[in-house]
């Protein structure tokens, strides 16, 4: 099959300068990328012919000679003695890792989220930090603003946090000239990896920060005044922008999350917004009906009427006096259970009248009776 023109491969004409062909085949080479186009099986051919088009046209003489005699240029003795695209016997396939390797940097960045421009490494940015704070449950309804102190690392003030004495500006890295990146070629692929001279960051400092040893920042502990709003629970994350640790040699700060954790409370269980505890209730009263006071989560009571007969485990609702929705939305709603207490350590007149209301239940409740009646029948029968 005869070879395309390589000036129609990258879509240049023959004067095109060597920026418009190097854009031309950065262009190509996203667009047909193997790993852009795993549906189409001939995209890694025509990735390669990109290339090998492009490492003809960069190079002046081979694009002379390719502009003389055309693709018989690399096929055997012709104008450079059988020269091929990539060098000497190259057989007119080319030499594709080279030609990739002048357009990587900018393709790097776009398949693997890296930068672009060089492929220099900005001063690395602050480590994200986590501080767990314990709340009661009554700060928790109300809200607060509470002190801090956290632990973290800050700017050198000696050096500005630019990690060298005096607040001088780092050298470019002589080892990978300022690209944070060296490579080493193999085959077909090019292997990249952190510099080890100056860790990835481009940059190297003569003269380090006596007080921060080129670190650019130092360990100090910070008082911050945090704003905890009202409707929180365990679990809760507030984030404070810029207020974690500080980047290496001048690089932007991380932040700081803040995890709520809620103190159990001693009368109060919640459960989202809502609030649930038990209330004793005298056996008068849950006989008789009345009223109580029961406490609430805001520090003041509400007065609650018990029905007459009531019975332990019956459940009461007061609407809206339960905690705040943390986003808004009104509050929940707080749930009493009665607790029926029976009384202990009773006088001795006090136990008459109990006896007597016995004796009086019995007569005014026949089921009662004949309940007790069957059991006691039961068991006289049981004995005989």
């Amino acid at each position: 099959m005869a070879k395309r023109d390589y000036y129609d491969v990258l879509g240049v004409s023959k004067g095109a300068s060597a920026d418009e062909i190097k854009k031309a085949y950065r262009s190509k080479a996203k667009e047909l990328h193997p790993d852009r186009n795993t549906d189409n099986p001939e995209s890694e051919a025509q990735f390669k012919e990109a290339g090998e088009a492009y490492e003809v046209l960069k190079d002046a003489e081979k694009k002379a000679a390719y502009d003389r005699y055309g693709h018989a240029a690399f096929e055997g003795g012709m104008g450079g003695g059988g020269r091929g695209p990539g060098g000497y016997g190259g057989g007119g396939q080319g030499d594709f890792s080279s030609a990739f390797s002048d357009v990587f940097d900018d393709l790097f960045g776009d398949f693997m989220g890296g930068q672009r421009g060089g492929g220099r490494q900005r001063a690395a940015r602050g480590a994200d930090l986590r501080y767990n704070l314990r709340v009661t449950l009554e700060e928790a309804f109300s809200g607060l603003q509470k002190t801090i102190n956290v632990p973290t690392s800050v700017a050198c003030d000696s050096c500005k946090g630019t990690g060298a004495e005096g607040g001088a500006e780092p050298t470019t890295c002589p080892t990978c000239s300022g690209m944070g990146k060296v490579r080493a070629q193999q085959g077909f692929f090019t292997v990249e990896r952190t510099c080890p001279t100056c860790s990835g960051l481009g940059q190297t400092i003569k003269n380090p920060c006596g007080k921060c040893h080129g670190q650019g920042r130092v360990q100090k502990d910070r008082s911050l005044a945090v704003n905890i709003p009202a409707g929180v629970e365990t679990g809760t994350r507030i984030r404070l922008a810029g207020e974690g640790e500080a980047g290496m040699r001048g690089g932007p700060t991380g932040d700081l999350y803040i995890f709520i954790e809620v103190e159990a409370h001693k009368i109060f269980e919640r459960e989202g917004v809502n609030l649930f505890c038990r209330v004793p209730v005298s056996m008068a009263t849950a006989a008789l009906g009345g009223d109580i006071e029961v406490p609430t989560i805001d520090g003041g009571r509400s007065r609650v009427k018990i029905p007459s007969g009531s019975q332990s485990g019956r459940q009461m609702r007061l609407r809206a006096k339960g905690m705040p929705a943390l986003r808004g939305g009104g509050a929940g709603d707080m749930f009493i259970e009665l607790a029926v207490e029976t009384p202990v350590n009773l006088t001795g007149k006090q136990k008459d009248l109990l006896k007597e209301f016995a004796a009086l239940s019995e007569d005014n409740n026949p089921e009662s009776k004949s309940f007790f009646s069957s059991v006691k029948s039961f068991w006289d029968s049981m004995k005989g």
